[in-house]
């Protein structure tokens, strides 16, 4: 893994822009687009995320529909792994397991191949925001039901205001943001 300097955790936090408003009133949304522009803060926020994991500790990357996708395929080729999608309801073409979930901002349902992860499987959970937690634990229930191990879950972002990590108890999380 390429060591990288302290500061940029701090250069990445700079580089997310929050939108107001968006999708909906009272809703403050970090724009990560800025942040996946520049090559080095991208590369830089993939060495975060899969810190202390090196090729051959983790089997599979599952990324988050839609943004953790982006982090998720990157590590997975950073770590030799494969990487495995969870989507949202109807996006996924072969048979697949389904969880519900409420968000910040209204319900949804995520869905995984049932043949995406072997049983016993070592696995890296990315998505871009660690908000109420519902997506994640969601993620995690998924991934639980195909029989893998969950060795941690990173985050680019988390809004500890929303005290999401209280829907995870039981799993080792990181984020690189906090707000």
């Amino acid at each position: 893994m390429t060591e990288l300097p302290p500061p940029i955790s701090a250069e990445i936090a700079n580089a997310i822009r929050n939108v107001p408003d968006f999708p909906k009133p009272g809703i403050q949304f970090k724009d990560i687009t800025p942040l996946l522009a520049d090559p080095r803060l991208f590369a830089g926020s993939i060495e975060l995320l899969i810190d202390g994991l090196k090729p051959g500790m983790v089997d599979a990357v599952v990324g988050i529909d839609a943004r953790g996708f982006i982090f998720a395929s990157a590590a997975a080729l950073r770590l030799g792994a494969g990487f495995v999608p969870i989507r949202k309801k109807g996006k996924l073409p072969f048979t697949t397991h389904e969880q519900d979930y409420a968000l910040e901002y209204g319900h949804g349902t995520v869905a995984v191949h049932t043949d995406a992860l072997k049983p016993g499987s070592r696995v890296l959970l990315i998505d871009d925001l660690l908000a109420t937690g519902g997506t994640a634990a969601a993620a995690a229930a998924l991934v639980r039901r195909l029989g893998a191990e969950i060795l941690r879950i990173s985050f680019l972002i988390e809004l500890k205001f929303l005290h999401g990590r209280e829907k995870l108890k039981g799993y080792p999380i990181d984020s690189i943001v906090a707000y």
